[in-house]
């Protein structure tokens, strides 16, 4: 098994709801930075193609699991590894784990579907991933 691919994240106070824990949908929201980071970090050229729009990944299911609460002023470690090998389809699934103070409070699960644009007004057109976003994802696998 390889090392998750590391995100740092600082709870700030707008996370937070009126209780002081940090509202449920934020979880979801750092999945997505993380994601983010990790293209910017392991493959800047999916960047571009997204960019200029000549490749989209979609969110097509994404989960949480609440095991522990988080607050403003929490570091919050989250670990994200490909869920499984891409076998040549269009969807690829990754999972990710948050930490705080090296406890794990909460697990997640998301995956993307690549598509293409095609002609204006058609709809969206499944594709395989991008060989460098596969090599990148393959060094982060459970």
């Amino acid at each position: 098994m390889s090392s998750p691919y590391r995100f740092l994240h600082k709870v700030a106070f707008e996370e937070t709801n009126l209780v002081g824990n940090v509202y449920f949908a934020h979880y979801v929201r750092w999945q997505g930075h993380c994601r983010e980071q990790f293209l910017y970090d392991h493959a800047p050229d999916v960047v571009r193609l997204l960019q200029t729009g000549e490749l989209a990944m979609v969110t097509v299911n994404v989960q949480v699991e609440f095991l522990d609460e988080c607050f403003a002023g929490d570091d919050v470690e989250i670990l994200m590894r490909q869920a499984e090998p891409s076998r040549g389809g269009h969807r690829l699934t990754m999972e990710f784990t948050y930490r705080r103070q090296n406890a794990v409070v909460a697990l997640g699960k998301q995956t993307v579907a690549c598509m293409r644009r095609g002609s204006a007004g058609e709809p969206l057109i499944p594709d395989v991933p991008p060989k460098e976003l596969l090599e990148a994802l393959g060094r982060f696998s459970s």
